[in-house]
């Protein structure tokens, strides 16, 4: 009788985590490649309206400045080299291009509002924009629901994007919001991770409106619901379930 195969001892076993950087070049220039695959993968997904959305990255050197995609360029053909540094004020410190104001304001107040927040995002996705029209939340009936629950908010109000602060304050400690009317925004520490949340908060929203069109959905009890948030709705846990869609548009660097 043959013997037994050999566990591969859990030491050997590849595992991606978050990189560590040496310096603040090392890390501003991950951080722009991630937020040009981000603006592609967004692209890819449809999550693009004309001039309307943006990711921004804080930089990790200088304070009160940020990466941002160009206003009027395509998501889908952005690279590294097309992002521009902007401070916190609106203006391009770094870049050919022009900055979309109105948009950029609303981030930048949020970023100042969460220090610790490395990344903004706020796209046109439908499911999300369905739900902002209804005015309610993601609802408790789905696992990937439940990293949100009790971690985001409502902007029960049409708040416009020359009021940035009433989004910043409405956001609070949590990782989404829905702006009524409007849409979601996410935030991460790192730009994986508030793509993740974008992409994972407009999947919740479309099985909450499907379930809701074909009857009266089954909420998950508070327990089970914290519980699913405790393991999978860290940042961490985003992060890494972000690097499998983060693979279709990697190669296009």
């Amino acid at each position: 009788m043959p013997d037994q195969p050999v566990p591969v001892p859990v030491e050997r076993l590849g595992f991606e985590m978050p990189p560590v950087h040496d310096t603040a070049e090392a890390a501003r220039a991950h951080r722009k490649e991630r937020l040009a695959e981000a603006l592609r993968l967004l692209g890819r997904l449809g999550y693009e309206d004309g001039v309307a959305g943006q990711i921004t990255a804080r930089d990790p050197e200088f304070e009160d400045c940020y990466w941002v995609n160009p206003f009027g360029r395509a998501f889908t053909a952005l690279t590294a080299d097309d992002l521009l540094l902007v401070d916190g004020d609106g203006r391009v410190v770094t870049g050919g291009r022009r900055v979309n104001q109105l948009a950029f304001a609303v981030h930048a107040a949020v970023h100042r509002r969460r220090p610790e927040v490395v990344a903004v995002v706020r796209a046109r996705a439908p499911y999300g924009r369905a739900l902002a029209a209804l005015g309610e939340l993601l609802a408790p009936i789905s696992e990937e629901a439940c990293a949100f629950y009790e971690d985001h908010a409502l902007l029960d109000e049409y708040a416009g994007a020359d009021e940035p602060e009433r989004t910043a304050l409405a956001l609070g400690p949590y990782k989404a919001l829905v702006l009524r009317n409007r849409g979601l925004l996410t935030v991460g520490d790192s730009v994986d991770a508030a793509v993740w949340w974008f992409i994972e908060a407009e999947r919740a929203a479309q099985v909450q409106l499907i379930a809701r069109a074909a009857g009266k959905p089954v909420p998950i009890d508070h327990r089970a619901a914290a519980l699913t948030r405790e393991r999978f709705g860290s940042d961490l846990a985003a992060w890494v379930s972000y690097q499998p869609l983060r693979e279709l548009v990697a190669s296009t660097s």
